[in-house]
């Protein structure tokens, strides 16, 4: 455990990180107090002297976690502030948009519609502008290229285990290889309904399949929605999903201690 003055030399580097060295961080640091007291102090020493500052993770991906559930909860001015920071700490633009495409698939359209004005504004003004110019729509897919997008998503994502269901052991490997996009679909649709077939070819098929984000950083965020939502079927699955997409044990633990 850090000591008060390594908490507070942490807590004033990431001050310095997160604002790009924009501002004074050790004044920022005092101002917090000062305006917040001791909740201020908690901030300076335990939220970035001490949590942010684990070796766990990354600062890059704590910011894509923290963005996530910033967006998530709906947290306007913090999720303002920690898009600079995490544009500070090597996120892109299109990575920061894809986090909350993805969001809309997991948390719901509205909480991502209302994410995407706040980034937008923190992009207008670091442009300069008042209009954005116009986004590039998603691409244009027919059913076979979205139901085998699909079908290769959830072979990563299950561990080469292209089935709908999650336990593999009375899948023999001959089921396994005789397997298809069509078969896993309708597998999917017959247990839940219109919810599998929205999760097959919306879910997977489209939004997973996207490039803008990794599939490791997929399954972060994923998995810091479900946390912060409390969905434990489904992290039942999204957990050892993030392993077989590169995730550490470590780092999906990791994600968890950063959502406090």
């Amino acid at each position: 455990m850090k000591m008060s003055i390594e908490r507070r030399t942490a807590g004033i580097d990431l001050l310095r990180t997160l604002s790009g060295g924009t501002y004074d961080a050790a004044k920022a640091a005092v101002t917090m107090e000062a305006r917040h007291g001791a909740l201020g102090s908690f901030a300076v020493d335990h939220v970035l002297g001490n949590l942010w500052s684990r070796p766990q993770l990354s600062r890059r991906d704590r910011s894509l976690i923290v963005l996530t559930f910033l967006a998530t909860l709906g947290a306007n001015d913090e999720l303002s502030t920690h898009v600079l920071g995490a544009i500070n700490h090597g996120l892109t633009r299109a990575e920061i948009e894809e986090i909350i495409n993805q969001i809309a698939g997991y948390a719901g359209f509205p909480l991502a519609m209302h994410a995407t004005r706040i980034v937008d504004a923190v992009w207008r003004k670091l442009d300069g502008v008042d209009r954005l110019p116009a986004k590039p729509p998603a691409a244009a897919l027919d059913d076979g290229a979205r139901h085998a997008n699909a079908f290769d998503v959830m072979g990563t994502l299950f561990g080469n285990r292209p089935s709908s269901k999650q336990d593999s052991s009375t899948q023999d490997s001959s089921t396994q290889d005789s397997a298809t996009p069509d078969t896993v679909r309708s597998g999917i649709i017959a247990a839940l309904g219109g919810v599998g077939e929205m999760a097959f070819d919306f879910g997977f098929g489209e939004l997973w399949s996207r490039t803008e984000l990794s599939r490791r950083d997929r399954s972060m965020v994923t998995v810091a929605i479900l946390g912060m939502l409390s969905r434990v079927e489904e992290l039942a699955v999204h957990v050892p999903g993030a392993l077989n997409h590169g995730c550490s044990r470590e780092e999906v633990e990791e994600i968890m201690v950063q959502l406090t």
